[in-house]
């Protein structure tokens, strides 16, 4: 790493989201007016500034339910003329328990798919995941081969430790640190109960989207730094990977800050565990 924050070897981004508002329905854009609009490679490029991406995972981007296989194929065609376009985390209705099955296959016998998230954040009941058949939903996709993108805020977590427990042949991945109350200053209970969720070895931690958690007008280092610091203790330089989350982290940071703020909070990183946390990992995790 040089002096500008920058690294010398191109990255792997684990969370890269591209929308088309013309195509697919996306109903929570209609709170988020600065990402109302349509996003695509094109624009990503763009943001990108001067960082190398050698390859990239499309995470589903909460279309409505019933157009989720249209979003697979969407993202599949353009992934054909943008080879960086290595993978796809799909949606997929895992509150249907066995019922399920025939559409996850369906999903695994297209090779760009690699791995599923269900959004459990946006539940109000805070034991969705605990549902009888969420958990048999889950534990389907070991036989595929499919890891588990969870997506929570810190109000979840300790039912996503329970999720968690009962899962044991599941490869989790927690986005964006788990979301805790940065925005608030809370460490507690999200400090402990991450030391818990990283105790599992099934489990590894996106270090993504920080800033988006703060103020996004006024963040500072400080105020993500302990956060941060936990998730590189709790789950080491092995099971921890970078993902960009752009466009929402946009809304905080350009993608070249994020890069650089996940740099500055990482002192002292050789450059092998830099390897591991920009590019090895996610490749490893994701089986790109």
């Amino acid at each position: 790493m040089n002096t500008h924050g920058r690294l010398p070897f191109p990255i792997v981004d684990a969370h890269v989201h591209i929308w088309d508002t013309a195509r697919l329905r996306y109903p929570w854009l209609d709170a988020e007016p600065a990402l109302n609009r349509t996003f695509l490679m094109a624009d990503y490029d763009r943001a990108l500034g001067r960082l190398e991406v050698e390859a990239a995972v499309f995470v589903q981007c909460e279309c409505e339910p019933a157009q989720y296989r249209e979003e697979v194929g969407w993202v599949s065609g353009v992934a054909s003329a943008e080879p960086r376009l290595r993978g796809i985390v799909s949606w997929a209705p895992l509150e249907k328990g066995a019922a399920a099955e025939e559409e996850i296959r369906a999903l695994g016998a297209n090779p760009l798919v690699k791995g599923i998230r269900r959004i459990i954040q946006f539940e109000e009941d805070l034991e969705f995941c605990l549902r009888p058949d969420f958990i048999a939903g889950v534990r389907l996709l070991a036989g595929y081969g499919l890891p588990f993108d969870i997506c929570i805020s810190h109000r979840h977590t300790a039912n996503v430790i329970r999720m968690v427990e009962q899962c044991p042949d599941v490869r989790f991945v927690l986005d964006h640190i788990g979301k805790p109350d940065i925005r608030g200053g809370r460490l507690e209970p999200w400090r402990s109960q991450i030391r818990t969720l990283a105790s599992f070895p099934h489990v590894q931690c996106k270090v993504s989207s920080l800033a988006t958690e703060a103020d996004h007008a006024r963040w500072t280092l400080d105020d993500l730094r302990p956060y941060a610091e936990h998730i590189f203790e709790c789950f080491g330089w092995e099971r921890v990977f970078y993902g960009g989350d752009w466009p929402v982290s946009s809304q905080a940071a350009t993608l070249p800050r994020c890069v650089e703020t996940i740099l500055a909070l990482a002192p002292g990183a050789a450059e092998g565990q830099l390897r591991r946390l920009f590019r090895e990992n996610a490749r490893a995790f994701y089986r790109l």
